[in-house]
This record gives structure tokens, sequence and C-alpha cells, in this order.
């Protein structure tokens, strides 16, 4: 009887200490799961709601519903001038609908600055910013930079011409007049997209009322011929003016009359010799 309560004993001590064990054991195993979930919690970024597109779209193409949908976004990354709603981007439901003026990837964030306002076309008017105007230049496959020039270029605009002042002479000169203006069509193309090398005859420019009077009064009195702008360089501001003698390094010196001074003397004959004596001039 002993024996069997002994045996019970050590059986009943044994399957304690496999519970404690066991126990120990869930335990700890929570406490990391619950350290890693808060580990993870402070760690995580908060994120808000963006409007991106669905696929790839072109320039010009119309925007549906069935083409954009929200995704979380973190928030400390959101782009400038993205939607926050499918709302936002049809104010006016299927009535107004928006274009792409850019290309557009599958999955891309929806900006205002790559699409139309609702109802608009995604012409030039479109691309202006508020207060310029578009003014269209002729060019040809020398004044153009043989085709290489984009939608969304920067340019200087150099004029060329005679000239008639008073130290200019009837003299070809050739100056620039305007740098850095934006280029937003090349004859009837606004894509900034298209990489098609084109031999432009008109190209048009994003220009104050100011720069368009220039322009115009340039254009109707003379030549002109633009320069393309690198893609980080900046605007020129210094004056650039330079005439025939200065491509052909030519100097000219200024006549300057020199008066002489007026000298009174007179004459005495001495025999056959006559003396002049300088007096002080009267008038």
């Amino acid at each position: 009887m002993r024996l069997v309560f002994g045996l019970v004993l050590v059986i009943g001590v044994g399957l304690a200490s496999f519970a404690v064990y066991m126990a120990k054991d869930y335990i700890g195993a929570y406490q990391a799961e619950l350290a890693n979930e808060r580990a993870a919690r402070e760690s995580m970024v908060p994120t808000v709601e963006v409007v991106v597109v669905n696929k790839a779209l072109r320039y010009g193409e119309l925007i549906t519903e069935e083409d954009v949908r929200t995704v979380r976004w973190p928030e400390d990354a959101v782009p400038e001038g993205t939607f926050a709603s499918l709302e936002g981007v049809f104010p006016h439901g299927s009535e107004k609908l928006r274009k792409a003026l850019r290309a557009l990837e599958k999955g891309e964030a929806l900006m205002l600055v790559k699409v139309t306002e609702p109802g608009q076309d995604a012409g030039v008017s479109s691309r202006l910013t508020k207060g310029m105007r578009a003014y269209a230049i002729r060019v040809d496959v020398a004044t153009g930079v043989s085709g290489f020039l984009r939608p969304g270029d920067r340019v200087d605009v150099y004029w060329s011409g005679s000239v008639d002042s008073d130290d200019r002479r009837n003299q070809e000169v050739t100056q620039l007049i305007e740098s850095g203006v934006k280029l937003i069509a090349i004859d009837q193309i606004a894509d900034q997209d298209d990489n098609a090398p084109t031999i432009a005859r008109t190209v048009t420019v994003e220009a104050t009322p100011i720069q368009v009077a220039a322009l115009a009064q340039a254009q109707n009195t003379g030549r002109l011929s633009l320069s393309l702008l690198g893609a980080d360089d900046v605007a020129f501001v210094d004056e650039v003016v330079i005439n025939q003698n200065d491509l052909l390094g030519i100097e000219t010196e200024q006549v300057v009359e020199v008066q002489q001074q007026k000298v009174c003397t007179i004459r005495t004959r001495r025999g056959s010799e006559i003396i002049e004596t300088p007096i002080p001039c009267t008038n």
C-alpha cells in the first residue's frame, strides 16, 4: 500500500513539474511575441490614401473610374499634388473626365500636374501657367536646333538683324533677347513623351505679354534663332551682343578732333627780313 502511495506521489510531482515547465515555456513565448508586436507597432509607418492608376496611360487619354484606385501610401512620402480620394479626381462624375497630360505607368500616383482639369482638353491651353501666353516662333532645321527640341525644353532666343545707330551704321548684330523660355509645343505636338526627332516649322513658347511683344517685334524685324539649354542649366541673365567687328576681331579707332589754339603775331619788316612777334589775341 505504501509502495502504491509513493508511486502515485512520485508521478504527481513529475506531472506538476512538467506542467510548470510547459506553463513557463508558454508564458515565455507569449511575452516574446508580445514584445515583437510592440516593436512592430513602434516601427509602423503612418499611411494615407492616395489615388494611383491601374494601367499605363498615354498623353491625351481619358481617365475613367476603372483606370484608378486608392492605396495606402507612407504619409511622409506622399508627392505634392496627389489626390486623396476618387471624388477629387471625378468631382463631376463621368460627365467631365480628366485627360492625361503625360505618360503614366501602372501604379503611379495621379498628380494635378499630370492631368487636365475636369472636362478640359489636353491641348496647349492646359499647359499654360496662369498669367502666361503662348507665342509661335518660325524655325527651320538650323534655327530649330536640328529637330532636337521637345515640349518642356527651355531655350535662349537670339535676334539677328541690321542696326542703324550713332555707333553702329547699318551693321549686322546678333543679340540675346530672351533666356530660359519654356517650349510647350513643337508644331502641333504638345506631348512631352514624344521622343521622335522632328524638323519643326514652328515652336510655341510660354511667355509673359511683355515677352510676347518683344518676340513679335524681333520676329518682324530680323531673324530668330534658338539655343537649347541643358536640363540642369540656369537661364543666362547677362547682356550678349555680337556684331561683325566683334566676330572678326576688328578694332575701330575713334577719331577725336583737336581744336588748335589761336596764335596772334605782329609782323615787322627790317630790310628784306620779316620778323613775327607773338602778342596776346584780343578777339
